[in-house]
């Protein structure tokens, strides 16, 4: 028996969460769930986003799951996801993205991945008002050595060891020299340590054009936290949005896998979410566990079941679907 910290988030989380734990008992996958709340559900509970108990868990278990989760914009507490991956020093985001076939989109041979460093950056939460007045903000923006190496390397042993034959820096060290270019010249180092796989590097902007224009000329992208955080939506958006975007945050000791999505308060407890995300981010965590068989078997089950195009939510197809329940048991009945 596994042992899995759950979050089932706020929202949609709880409706989508309870989906995949139904998806991988289906697989004949046995796992221990410890449930514990974050996010708003906490703050109503325990007057605290993130409670102790939840960092315990995530702390024993090694491995979680969670549900999306609400930050305020613009004020009260800060990310609950941001504070995870400071915690536990989750320094790698790994977002796949790749066509469906059954979801419309302008493109329908994507298969990239995007590799974002997790723990710097404008992320760092370095920020204050520099007047009495609070007129004037600063935000301080941190890139390491450190940091840079292992994103990179990271990202180059993952292209490795998933038979990946290009990766892409992304920066902008033409205007900030000293931390993108510190960026730049780490992931140039680190390529010439694989020579086995093609690198080359990219300007943001240029990136983010071309991503649009001829994606499939990206295979692995490595990039800091503020330009991943925009890339990864963008791409999610190339494959029909962010219902079927999962992504993992992993570090040396704990991974947690997410669907990155909002917590869509309006649909919550309406049986219409779309479960697909969370439950790509299951098969992410089995594969971490090395549960390959199972995760292959969950994946092509969705790719069927969206390939048909009989049993999607309607977020999917809006004049033919069906609710989050019975797109969840059809896909255990496949399993």
């Amino acid at each position: 028996m596994i042992n899995v910290t759950l979050i089932p988030g706020d929202g949609i989380g709880p409706d989508i969460t309870l989906a995949a734990q139904k998806v991988i008992e289906a697989a004949g996958v046995k796992i221990n769930w410890e449930v514990v709340e974050a996010g708003l559900t906490a703050i109503e509970k325990y007057k605290d986003p993130l409670p102790d108990f939840v960092l315990e868990s995530i702390q024993r278990n090694c491995v979680a799951l969670k549900g999306p989760l609400t930050t305020p914009v613009g004020h009260g507490f800060r990310s609950v996801n941001v504070a995870l991956r400071q915690e536990f020093d989750l320094y790698a985001n790994v977002r796949p993205v790749k066509s469906i076939p059954g979801v419309k989109t302008n493109y329908n041979n994507i298969d990239l991945v995007v590799i974002r460093e997790n723990t710097e950056g404008f992320y760092s939460g370095l920020e204050h008002y520099i007047d009495p007045k609070k007129k004037i903000a600063e935000s301080i923006g941190i890139v390491t050595r450190t940091g840079s190496e292992r994103i990179v390397r990271y990202a180059f042993n993952y292209a490795k060891e998933n038979n990946r034959k290009l990766v892409t820096a992304v920066h902008k060290a033409n205007i900030l020299k000293y931390t993108g270019g510190l960026f730049l010249n780490v992931a140039k180092e680190v390529a010439s340590e694989f020579p086995e796989i093609n690198f080359n590097d990219k300007i943001i902007d240029a990136t983010a054009m071309q991503l649009v224009t001829d994606p499939t000329k990206f295979d692995v992208i490595v990039t800091t936290n503020l330009f991943g955080d925009i890339i990864s939506d963008l791409t999610a958006g190339l494959v029909g949005g962010l219902g079927f975007a999962p992504g993992g945050n992993l570090g040396y000791d704990v991974a947690i896998f997410e669907a990155v999505h909002g917590s869509a308060p309006d649909i919550a407890g309406k049986d219409l979410a779309n479960p697909t995300a969370i439950i790509f981010a299951a098969v992410m965590m089995l594969r971490h566990l090395k549960l390959f068989e199972p995760a292959e078997r969950i994946e092509k089950a969705i790719m069927k079941i969206i390939s048909e195009g009989k049993y999607v939510t309607k977020d999917i197809n809006p004049e033919r679907y069906v609710g989050t329940r019975e797109y969840t048991d059809r896909l255990c009945e496949l399993l």
